[in-house]
């Protein structure tokens, strides 16, 4: 095993299995841009869709955006820019530090990522929810490279409840997912600049997440039969 290892390390390929060894792969279809949805399909529930779901700290999306995909009737991924952002341990460029070229870099690596899984993830017939807190007013943390990571097809929804709400859901966060009052307040009036965009906003303020996700599937099947212009 020892010897086996250092081949490794200097950069060897280790021997040429047999045929008998290997057990075997499923071919699967490479990721491409996710179209526009089909306003044909019968039954939007059935629907394999990539939704963006966007909002502020503490309005919900990562619990919405579980509950919804735990409960469609067809295979579903969640997927939260994050969970990817801190697959990067030594050197995570954290932005509540500040943003800085670094958390820039691993944003962008980060959506990119996202966005290969959700190509991915529709070629071979399942859905996805991916969440993230973007910006009507910041071009880099903007709409523009989801389009372009995931394809036109996307359909971005917008989760914004009032501002004690996500206050108070802020507050019982643990760990760098909590931020400060006054970012909150800061990310929650710059979330407002959704209004009038044209995307879709659901008020979740007074909905459990049971509520909240039936309402994301009603705007789900507007947007398929209807998609937004963005």
């Amino acid at each position: 095993m020892t010897g086996r290892l250092t081949s490794l390390v200097a950069g060897q390929h280790p021997p040429a299995q047999h045929s008998g060894d290997i057990t075997g792969h499923i071919q699967l279809p490479p990721g491409a841009p996710v179209p526009l949805p089909s306003n044909a399909t019968p039954d939007p529930a059935h629907a394999a869709v990539a939704v963006l779901l966007i909002g502020p700290a503490g309005a919900g999306k990562t619990s919405v955006a579980r509950h919804w995909a735990d409960t469609r009737r067809v295979p579903t991924a969640h997927i939260s820019l994050d969970d990817v952002r801190e697959w990067v341990r030594a050197g995570f460029a954290d932005p509540q530090s500040g943003w800085n070229d670094n958390s820039e870099a691993q944003y962008r690596l980060a959506r990119r990522t996202c966005g290969f899984a959700a190509r991915n993830f529709l070629a071979n017939g399942i859905s996805c929810i991916l969440d993230d807190a973007v910006f009507p007013d910041r071009p880099v943390v903007g709409l523009g490279g989801w389009k372009r990571h995931v394809g036109p097809g996307l359909l971005p929804i917008v989760l914004l409840p009032g501002l004690e709400v996500v206050l108070e859901r802020n507050a019982r966060r643990t760990g760098n997912r909590r931020l400060s009052d006054e970012e909150v307040a800061r990310i929650h009036g710059r979330m407002a600049g959704w209004y009038g965009s044209g995307l879709p906003i659901i008020d979740n303020s007074q909905h459990d997440v049971a509520t909240t996700v039936r309402a994301l599937d009603e705007v789900v099947a507007r947007s398929i039969a209807s998609p937004p212009s963005w």
